[in-house]
């Protein structure tokens, strides 16, 4: 089977036959301004929810086998802290990744009026989506899950129910990141955990059985080695994918690269934002990126 290549799609969409404004109208009931952004993926909507799940079952076994039962106080508030305070920022990282538009398109924007209004000048060309009648511009994808065109689309992840998009690639990141870090801190205490408990009675160091105690305490050590390895990757991942300024569709596909370079110090303040703070690592600080028109179509 022979391969065409990503640019004769390209080259497609830049004709006028296939541009086709007249059969395109805006979406009849346009949500209202401010709307909470929610995929209706039943298949995310599940990943999520054994996202949360997992991350409080995490919660539970800390709090009720390895740190209230410990007669040293002083470990298990400091460890009790530190766990529950990365596990808050992961959520809410969660959160906002899930709920924050990704950078979606306007939906049937290309109408004949639309693409009058851009006065685009002698040579030049927009890009139609057929799948959902948008004037998309460059670096945009379109989603088949989100059914939407998405600006710098670097993939759809399910266990966020999202894209990870222009606009919440920083929540993506700090979610990786605080799972990656409260699977490692969780693998620490329930190796230090093993080791007093080989030292003292079991019957001592947890209010629940010995074998139920070694069965939550395996089951957890199990799920945070294997978050661990993936977050990390996927950390490492996004933060690479920022530093070259390249998503992973635009990877994937080999992409020409028709956007000017910067430097990495520069692609990392566009997502996280301008200045450098310690609003980079908190889901609640929303990125100053100092974003370019989103209707930027012109090639």
């Amino acid at each position: 089977m022979m391969l065409i290549p990503t640019h004769h799609f390209r080259d497609i969409e830049r004709k006028p036959e296939y541009l086709q404004p007249e059969k395109c109208v805006p979406p009849p009931y346009p949500g209202p301004v401010g709307t909470m952004w929610f995929i209706r993926d039943s298949c995310g909507i599940a990943c999520a929810i054994v996202t949360w799940f997992l991350v409080l079952y995490a919660e539970f076994v800390v709090l009720f086998v390895m740190l209230i039962p410990s007669r040293d106080y002083v470990y298990s508030i400091i460890n009790g802290i530190v766990f529950n305070l990365l596990a808050f920022l992961a959520l809410a990282s969660h959160c906002r990744a899930m709920l924050t538009d990704p950078g979606a398109v306007p939906k049937g924007n290309a109408t004949k009026e639309f693409i009058e209004s851009l006065q685009l000048k002698p040579g030049q060309v927009v890009y139609k989506c057929p799948k959902c009648c948008s004037i998309k511009p460059d670096r945009a994808h379109h989603c088949s899950v989100c059914k939407r065109c998405i600006r710098k689309m670097d993939h759809h992840c399910p266990w966020v129910n999202n894209c990870v998009g222009e606009n919440n690639q920083k929540y993506f990141v700090l979610f990786t990141m605080y799972i990656a870090l409260i699977s490692l801190h969780a693998l620490i205490m329930v190796g230090f955990h093993f080791l007093h408990c080989f030292e003292e009675d079991w019957t001592k160091c947890s209010s629940f059985s010995p074998p139920t105690t070694v069965i939550l305490l395996i089951l957890l050590c199990f799920e945070a080695l294997l978050f661990l390895i993936f977050t990390s990757v996927m950390f490492g991942t996004q933060v690479h994918s920022i530093c070259t300024d390249e998503t992973g569709i635009e990877q994937l596909k080999k992409e020409e690269r028709r956007w000017a370079k910067k430097t990495k110090w520069m692609n990392m303040k566009a997502v996280f934002g301008h200045p450098f703070s310690l609003g980079w690592a908190s889901p609640f600080a929303t990125p100053d990126q100092g974003k370019a028109d989103p209707y930027q179509y012109v090639v």
